[in-house]
């Protein structure tokens, strides 16, 4: 078994449990995530090993999207940890969202340990063909009749 050490990394988590600051990047290393757009939605996939899955909470306040999980330290007593690596406590990240995304429609689904939240953009937000008028009322091909109408009365 090859143990590692690093007496940066120790002396940071050593320094986070005296004072009782959280480790930098500790909700980072505890969720790491991929955000990608697909179509019309936003897919953002959590990776949340080891988490029980009512443990988590995802909120929507004003454009913040939080997402804050738990995860339970084992506390077996005739337990001698030899490297302890996995981050226990409370984490939570948060997300700025962007103004064209329908946060009433967020979708969020639990599989092996991923949460995937599907985030759909709002439909004022998607892209649309402007039909071009004439000068005399007349409408460009391409136009429906309702267009058509809509521009000539």
């Amino acid at each position: 078994m090859v143990l590692t050490f690093d007496p940066f990394r120790e002396f940071d988590r050593l320094a986070g449990q005296m004072l009782g600051a959280p480790v930098a990047g500790a909700a980072t290393a505890a969720m790491p995530m991929d955000l990608y757009r697909s179509g019309d939605h936003f897919v953002l996939h959590c990776d949340l090993a080891g988490i029980d899955p009512g443990s988590v909470q995802v909120d929507v306040d004003g454009r913040v999207l939080t997402i804050r999980a738990e995860r339970s330290a084992r506390t077996d007593a005739d337990v001698q940890w030899v490297r302890r690596e996995r981050l226990t406590g409370t984490f939570e990240r948060r997300l700025t969202l962007g103004d064209g995304l329908d946060l009433d429609r967020i979708a969020a689904t639990w599989q092996d340990g991923v949460l995937t939240l599907t985030i759909p953009v709002a439909e004022a937000a998607k892209p649309r063909r402007i039909e071009i008028a004439t000068g005399g009322g007349a409408v460009l091909e391409g136009a429906s009749k309702d267009d058509k109408a809509e521009l000539t009365s």
